[in-house]
Parts: structure tokens; C-alpha cells; sequence
């Protein structure tokens, strides 16, 4: 007997943080667009790396927006397309995969040119319109790092995007004290040096983004759950004799998912295991769950455990 349990709202699952910040998300997007436009080109007006590297890294913040935006419209028309059911939530996922790797190649060539321009020791960078940019700049990442905190707590794509928003206001930053050395003590080779250490700083938060991400697309169980505890719990039912095929893992942000099979003894009443064990997961933050229950003397079922 499979049971895909009652008790809870599906379309709460739907509802989820994120979306419920699409207003924002938009309003996010549209500044960082705008400054992007702005910062690419007085960098090379005035030849800065530096502001040129934040405007590639906050380009990567607005493709973020974007991705997390597109993810969420669409992953939440899934309950009107039952041939694809479950399938456009991993939508979100494969966004913040893809945002990762984008930083990643941003990250790579802020270096290698950063490198070129100590080499052959490359200068002129006017420092004025440089420091004004960049302090406008970092207004626009924390106005931004502020709208989407919250719901950066509960999704993944948007919490890529947060998080490419605080690098961005430290990477801000960076430039700002760039220009002012330059324009107090002409040393022009801090400008790549401030990109070199921008491109490094953000290589860490883009694989910690990449990673988060993996798990989910590999299906390993969250790394909040106790698979061992969850197992023994479903053993501790009145009238459970097995417990086989559990597997737990992550649909999408807010959308942790499991399956069982609970072998029950002769006489014990399948439609109370099943709600007990729905219960129990509850427990254990798993809002969605089927389990299918059979009797002990059941052939053919143990050999399909993965």
C-alpha cells in the first residue's frame, strides 16, 4: 500500500520564500543591470581592472537575480503541468550550478589579466571618477544585500544571489580604497592588485554555491538528516517488523522528500503505521513522504532495495 500522506497544504510547498519575494527580485535586478552598465564602462573609460572585475562580479549578481527569478516563475507553474510534476523545481538548483561556474570564470580572468597588468606594469587610471563609481557602487550592493536577506534564508538560488551581493559590496570596497590610494600616492599598481584579490575573494563563495548545488543534482541525503535515526524511529512503530528502500533527499529549496517501504506484522492496522510514520517524519523536517507498507509474508520487494 503506497500513501502519499494528507495533512498538509501542497500548495504551501509552492508558496515558498522565494517567491513570495518576486517584487524584489525584480527591483534587484533592474539596479544591478543598471550599474553593471554603468561601472563596465567608466572602467574602460578610465582603464581601471579593478572597477572592471566588480563590474564582471556584479554582472554575475544580476545573471543570479535572473536565474533565481526564471527558476522560481516556472517551478512554480508545476502543479498546473502534471506531465512534468516535480521535475521544474530542480530549476532553481541548476540556476545556482550555473551562477557558480560563471563566477568561477570571472574569478579566472580577473587573474590572468590581473597578472598581465603587474607584468607589464600597465597604469594611467584615473582615480576620480573611479572612487565616485565605487561608492555608488557599494550603495547599489547593499541596498541590494539588504532586499533579498530574507529570502536568502529559505532558497538557494536567491541565497546565491545574496551571496554574490555581499561579495560584491566587499569587493566595492576594495575598489574605493583603490582609488584613493592612487589618487593620494599615484601607485597605480594597486588597481590590480585590488582585482586580484576581488577574483580570489569570491572563488571560495563560488564553490560553496557549486557544492550546495551538486548535492541537491546527486540526490544526497541533507545534510541535516539523520538517515540512521530515521530508520530506527520507523523500526520503533508498534507492529513494524522492517524497515528497507529508505532514501531522503532534496527536491528543491524548502522541499526535502523521502521514500520508504515498512514491512508490518500479521494483524497490525496499515492505515495507523502510516500515519504514525508520517508523523515521525514530520519530526524530522520531511513534509513529503511516500511510504509503502506490506505485510511480512510480501515476496519480490527485498531484492529492489538500492
Amino acid at each position: 500500500m503506497a500513501h502519499d500522506h494528507a495533512g498538509h497544504d501542497h500548495g504551501d510547498a509552492l508558496r515558498r520564500t522565494a517567491a513570495r519575494n518576486v517584487g524584489r527580485l525584480w527591483v534587484a535586478l533592474a539596479l544591478t543591470v543598471v550599474f553593471v552598465v554603468v561601472e563596465a564602462v567608466t572602467a574602460f573609460v578610465i582603464g581601471s581592472l579593478a572597477l572592471l572585475s566588480d563590474a564582471a562580479h556584479m554582472l554575475t549578481d544580476g545573471v543570479a537575480i535572473a536565474l533565481a527569478l526564471g527558476s522560481i516563475v516556472v517551478a512554480n507553474r508545476a502543479s498546473h503541468d502534471g506531465a512534468r510534476t516535480f521535475g521544474l523545481f530542480r530549476l532553481e538548483i541548476l540556476a545556482s550550478l550555473l551562477n557558480a561556474i560563471l563566477t568561477f570564470a570571472v574569478a579566472g580572468y580577473v587573474l590572468v589579466e590581473a597578472v598581465l597588468r603587474l607584468v607589464d606594469g600597465d597604469s594611467g587610471v584615473d582615480a576620480g571618477p573611479m572612487l565616485v563609481v565605487a561608492t555608488a557602487g557599494l550603495a547599489v550592493n547593499l541596498l541590494v544585500f539588504a532586499m533579498l536577506r530574507d529570502g536568502a534564508r529559505d532558497s538557494l538560488a536567491v541565497r546565491g544571489a545574496y551571496v554574490d551581493a555581499m561579495a560584491d559590496a566587499a569587493g566595492s570596497i576594495g575598489v574605493i580604497l583603490a582609488a584613493v590610494v592612487i589618487e593620494t600616492t599615484g601607485w597605480d599598481p594597486i588597481d590590480p592588485i585590488v582585482a586580484a584579490v576581488i577574483g580570489v575573494w569570491i572563488l571560495p563563495r563560488a564553490w560553496q554555491l557549486a557544492a550546495s548545488a551538486l548535492r541537491v543534482l546527486l540526490q544526497v541525503a541533507p545534510a541535516h538528516v539523520d538517515l540512521a535515526g530515521i530508520r530506527r524511529d520507523l523500526l520503533a512503530l508498534p507492529g513494524v517488523v522492517d524497515v528497507h528502500d529508505l532514501h531522503v533527499w532534496t527536491l528543491t529549496s524548502e522541499m526535502d522528500v523521502a521514500s520508504a517501504h515498512v514491512m508490518i506484522g500479521p494483524g497490525t492496522d496499515a492505515h495507523g503505521v502510516l500515519d504514525q510514520a508520517r508523523a515521525l517524519l514530520l519530526e524530522h523536517e520531511i513534509a513529503h513522504a511516500t511510504i509503502q507498507v506490506e505485510p511480512d509474508d510480501h515476496a519480490g520487494c527485498a531484492e529492489l532495495n538500492w
